[in-house]
C-alpha cells in the first residue's frame, strides 16, 4: 500500500525558491507528496508545483514574474500597495483560478486580521486564496475576501502542519527561516522579517516533533525576503542541504507492502 506522503512549506519571500530545492532532492530519492500544506510564499510554491508545473518552471516564473521581489517597490514609493496586481498573473497560470484544477490537493494558510484567526483554504478561489496568504502586513493592505480581511498566513501561522495532522502516513516539513545568529550589523530593510521571524521561532520549533522529517537549512537569514535575484543560489541551497540528509530520508520511506 503506497504511502501518503504530506509536506509543509513554510513562508519565507524570497527564501521559499529553496523550497524547489528541496522538492528536487526529495523527487530524486522517489518521493513526492500527495498532500501539500503552506503558507505565503509556501503556498504560492505549493500551488505551482500541485498545479503540475515543473520546479525548473516555476523557479522561471518566480523570477521573471516578480512573485516576492517587493524591493523596487519598497525604495521607490511609500505608503501601502494592493495585492490586486498579482491576481492575473495567477489567473495566467491557472486558468480556471481553482482548487479542483490542482493535482495535489493543496491547503493555503492565511491570517484573518479581523477574528485573529488563522483560515486554511483547500477550495475554491485559487488566486485569491493565495494573495490572501501572502498579503505581507504594512507593506500591502489587506485583502478583503469572504467579507473579512486577511493578511499574511505567517502572522499566525508560519509552518501550517495542522491540516496534515493525523491524515498523512508521513509528514516532511520544509523551513526556510532558520536564523543565523552570529551577526554582527543588520540592514534596515532586513530588521522587520527578522524580527517577524525571531517572534515565530518558539511556535515553530514547538511542531517539529508533528514532523517524521523536519527540512531547515542553517543560516537562511543570509538571504534577504527580497533576494530574488540570488534565486539560483538559494535554489542549490536548498537542495544540497536535502541532499546532505540522504539516511534519514532513506529510513523513513518504507517499501511498498
Amino acid at each position: 500500500m503506497q504511502q501518503k506522503i504530506g509536506i509543509v512549506l513554510s513562508g519565507g519571500g524570497a527564501r521559499g525558491i529553496a523550497h524547489l530545492g528541496v522538492l528536487k532532492a526529495l523527487e530524486e530519492f522517489g518521493i513526492k507528496p500527495s498532500v501539500i500544506s503552506g503558507t505565503s510564499a509556501g503556498a504560492i510554491a505549493g500551488a505551482f508545483y500541485a498545479g503540475g508545473y515543473s520546479l525548473r518552471d516555476i523557479k522561471s516564473i518566480v523570477e521573471k514574474g516578480d512573485f516576492f521581489n517587493l524591493s523596487n517597490v519598497l525604495i521607490k514609493k511609500q505608503g501601502l500597495f494592493s495585492m490586486k496586481g498579482f491576481e492575473k498573473m495567477y489567473q495566467d497560470y491557472f486558468p480556471n483560478n481553482t482548487f479542483d484544477d490542482l493535482q495535489i490537493p493543496l491547503h493555503v494558510a492565511a491570517t484573518d486580521i479581523l477574528k485573529g484567526e488563522v483560515v486554511y483554504f483547500s477550495s475554491g478561489n485559487l488566486s485569491q486564496a493565495l494573495m490572501a496568504s501572502s498579503c505581507i502586513p504594512v507593506v500591502f493592505q489587506p485583502l478583503h475576501f469572504d467579507n473579512t480581511y486577511f493578511v499574511d498566513g505567517g502572522v499566525l501561522n508560519n509552518f501550517p502542519v495542522e491540516p496534515l495532522m493525523n491524515k498523512c502516513d508521513i509528514i516532511i516539513g520544509s523551513h526556510v527561516n532558520s536564523i543565523k545568529t552570529e551577526v554582527n550589523e543588520i540592514h534596515m530593510t532586513d530588521i522587520i522579517d527578522r524580527s517577524f521571524h525571531l517572534a515565530m521561532s518558539n511556535s515553530v520549533r514547538n511542531k517539529i516533533n508533528s514532523c517524521h522529517l523536519f527540512i531547515e537549512p542553517p543560516n537562511m537569514s543570509q538571504f534577504s525576503i527580497f533576494d530574488v535575484k540570488k534565486s539560483d543560489e538559494i535554489f542549490e541551497y536548498g537542495y544540497s542541504y536535502t541532499i546532505s540528509l540522504e539516511k534519514e530520508i532513506k529510513q523513513l520511506i518504507l517499501p511498498p507492502q
